[in-house]
């Protein structure tokens, strides 16, 4: 599922949404503070889609995540599971198996979520943000919009950070770029960094999916 802005901005002052996905799990749930400090010294909005796992792992880096007015939170699964209803997978990791077990991956972290913000998520990405629609519809049915992506900003945090650069600048105007926040060893702090001179230069709005933010980077 791939999805763009429905503002894209005006010529002068395009905008554009940084996600950062946190997935949890073995070998997933480090904390990447280069890029959190990032987005909190130049003030970026972003919006974060966190998964339960992660949040089991990182309880306090979430209070911290939540109560920020600059980032908004969304739903990234219970288990960072392919959303479908046949088990399809995607990169090698197994989807839901059925309608139950694909409310239950929304559900539980949605859940989570609700009880730590005191609302709930708006927005859900699955894991690998893969969808059938059968599952998509459900999403939708709990309440949360499913969401992808424009720009693969850093393809599983295995980039480096001149082709993340060139990724985030490269994205469309009212785009969405996906990229992670849970691998510190990854070339994704350094890489947003890089782009942020160029993205001043054009003028470029950067903004949580829901809009808010606006600031230029």
């Amino acid at each position: 599922m791939h999805t763009r802005l429905v503002d894209a901005g005006t010529p002068g002052a395009p905008t554009l949404a940084l996600t950062f996905d946190a997935c949890g799990g073995p070998g997933g749930s480090g904390v990447d503070d280069a890029l959190i400090d990032l987005l909190e010294r130049e003030q970026i909005p972003a919006t974060l889609f966190i998964n339960r796992r992660w949040i089991d792992a990182n309880p306090t880096v979430t209070e911290r995540l939540v109560a920020s007015s600059l980032f908004e939170i969304g739903n990234h699964g219970t288990r960072h599971l392919p959303l479908s209803v046949n088990g399809r997978s995607a990169y090698d990791i197994p989807g839901t198996v059925d309608a139950y077990d694909a409310a239950e991956e929304v559900w539980v972290n949605h859940e989570t979520l609700s009880a730590l913000m005191g609302r709930p998520p708006l927005w859900f990405r699955s894991g690998t943000a893969h969808y059938d629609e059968v599952a998509t519809s459900i999403a939708i049915e709990l309440g949360e919009q499913p969401v992808g992506f424009t720009t693969n900003g850093d393809f599983g945090a295995t980039a480096g950070p001149t082709q993340v650069a060139a990724e985030v600048l490269g994205a469309p105007p009212g785009g969405i770029v996906l990229a992670h926040m849970n691998q510190p060893a990854g070339g994704t702090a350094a890489g947003v960094a890089a782009a942020l001179g160029r993205l001043r230069l054009s003028g470029t709005r950067l903004v949580t999916l829901s809009g808010g933010g606006g600031t230029r980077p």
